[in-house]
């Protein structure tokens, strides 16, 4: 009986460990008025090199294939 209490204590002491980044979010998302670690910029609106070099790639690809 002992080793089972033992494993239970074990596991509920690895359970803590492994669920603890998990209610840190959930605390800081509640502490912080339904943002999760403050402000952050909403994705989309920033500019990006990648995003306007596909961007021109698109538009090139699709004037090609409309001129023919």
């Amino acid at each position: 009986m002992g080793g089972v209490i033992e494993l239970w204590f074990w596991m509920l002491v690895i359970a803590c460990f492994a669920f603890a980044p998990l209610g840190y979010f959930i605390y800081m998302y509640v502490a912080k008025s339904g943002e999760p670690f403050g402000d952050i910029e909403p994705h989309g609106d920033s500019e990006s090199a990648v995003l306007n070099m596909a961007e021109k790639l698109i538009n090139s690809v699709k004037g090609v294939i409309l001129k023919k």
